[in-house]
């Protein structure tokens, strides 16, 4: 249970204290609440549990949908600290950012951990929708000070910053960093025939994924079949008819290497031409519980977590792609000049017990070999793999694929 509000709460009292609510609560089918007489009157007689059984959505899901809203616009953590952060010139420093579903308990353990160790830690851990500008203006205004300018250790998601040549890529590519996880065998369902996340050069270290599977929405499919794997999505009949996560920034550039990977430049360009429009889940989930419109996508590519906020029997149909959802990673970055400090650290996120936190609180399936991710054998991922990821400037690539998706989409979102 979260530390803003209880489920037993009136709507009105919760949004009330947490007015950035009322935007979240419209895009779960509670449009009228943008009517400030209806919020005063209607919400004054249904509880957030009453609204959450009326719609038929997933309670953990809404619950931490709720509380993502809330910490965007306060940095205050469920654990009592102002926000996370926490800079006393420590031994260790810690940057990066987490996703959103899990930032809470993930969070939670963490601070714990650093309250129980000898050494003092420094950490600024954002959630993921604030971005790595911040990291990077960082960068650029201490490049001249070198690795020494350098957290110790950084966690992320997707393929952005730390894999460009100019920025982080530099460092690395000078063995700054090292894997220290010591693992020899990831979880079993990335350690196969199929995928191997373990990267060779012992530089990176992939704590776990956000994959991306497809939302279909029946109605607005109409008589077309629905797509079973990612090239079904460029099939001309999707056309101007497909959600895609361009706002989400760490899966889009997983979406495009992912596309550019397996069907080339040809196949971002079909993809640029499925596009109906970009759209939070949130959204998403908000137009499946409508009748089919000339704008709802027939199909949406979203994290496989926001899946679990659809009604059952509904209009919306999960589909995990036969050919694999396409992953972006979440990530660690260990400084070998500071290794023997940080290992006890490294060892801790790298634990079943926050593996569990990755797997079982977001649904982002974890990397540890001990975490069971409840994935049945046919959920399978489509991932680069590291020589392809080693032998390019992911930076540089991943902008020349977004000119060639926005070209052909009109140059922009819709």
């Amino acid at each position: 249970m979260n530390s803003y509000f209880s489920f037993s709460d009136k709507v009105y009292d919760v949004t009330e204290k947490y007015p950035e609510l009322i935007d979240v609560l419209a895009a779960n089918g509670f449009e009228n609440l943008r009517n400030e007489m209806m919020r005063r009157t209607l919400g004054k007689t249904i509880s957030l549990q009453m609204a959450l059984k009326s719609k038929q959505l997933n309670a953990d899901s809404f619950e931490r949908q709720l509380v993502e809203a809330i910490e965007q616009q306060r940095p205050a953590l469920s654990t009592g600290l102002v926000e996370a952060k926490q800079e006393n010139g420590g031994e260790v420093k810690v940057k990066g950012i987490l996703p959103c579903p899990i930032r809470v308990p993930f969070m939670e353990k963490l601070e714990a951990w650093f309250a129980a160790q000898p050494i003092q830690y420094d950490y600024s851990l954002q959630a993921a929708s604030m971005g790595l500008d911040w990291i990077e203006d960082d960068l650029i205004q201490n490049e001249h000070k070198g690795e020494e300018a350098l957290a110790d250790v950084y966690l992320s998601a997707g393929f952005g910053l730390f894999f460009d040549r100019k920025r982080m890529g530099k460092y690395k590519e000078n063995g700054v960093f090292s894997d220290l996880t010591g693992a020899k065998k990831l979880n079993s369902i990335f350690d196969n025939d199929k995928i191997d996340l373990k990267d060779p050069l012992h530089q990176y270290s992939i704590l776990g994924v956000v994959p991306a599977i497809f939302m279909v929405n029946k109605e607005a499919l109409g008589d077309r079949t629905a797509p079973k794997s990612w090239a079904d999505l460029m099939r001309p009949e999707f056309e101007n008819s497909i959600a895609l996560p361009v706002r989400d920034l760490d899966l889009f550039n997983a979406l495009l290497l992912g596309i550019y990977k397996e069907y080339g430049e040809e196949g971002i360009k079909k993809l640029g031409k499925a596009m109906l429009s970009s759209m939070h889940p949130a959204q998403m989930i908000k137009t499946g519980t409508r009748k089919a419109e000339a704008k709802t996508p027939a199909v949406t590519v979203m994290p496989y977590f926001f899946t679990w906020m659809a009604k059952e029997n509904g209009s919306l149909i999960p589909v995990w792609p036969e050919d694999g959802a396409i992953v972006s990673p979440i990530f660690l970055l260990s400084k070998t000049k500071t290794a023997e400090k940080i290992q006890p650290l490294v060892d801790f996120l790298f634990s079943k017990e926050v593996g569990e936190v990755f797997a079982a609180g977001g649904k982002f399936p974890s990397t540890h070999p001990e975490v069971d991710n409840q994935l049945s054998a046919e959920k399978t991922f489509l991932w680069p793999g590291w020589d392809f990821i080693h032998s390019h400037d992911i930076g540089k690539l991943l902008k020349d694929l977004e000119n060639v998706f926005f070209a052909v989409t009109g140059g922009g979102e819709s």
